[in-house]
């Protein structure tokens, strides 16, 4: 009987714990055209400044990769 009655508490107490997850059909943020243009162009502003930056990168590696120059007599 004592096995019986856990058993049936612990099934009914899981499953009172996971309804909640079905409740949730829909999606939840709600957001407009405005938000995702906002979103957008915050991602273009990071694209946009990644260039100059991948730039001076290459140029850096390029500098310290090339030969380095013998100075002539003084």
């Amino acid at each position: 009987m004592k096995t019986t009655l856990k058993t049936t508490l612990l099934s009914l107490t899981s499953l009172l714990v996971a309804s909640p997850v079905f409740a949730a059909t829909q999606r939840a943020d709600h957001s407009g055209l405005l938000v995702w243009l906002f979103l957008g162009f915050c991602g273009l502003i990071v694209v946009a400044q990644l260039v100059p930056a991948a730039l001076v990168m290459f140029g850096i590696v390029k500098a310290v990769a090339s030969p380095k120059e013998v100075g002539g007599k003084a």
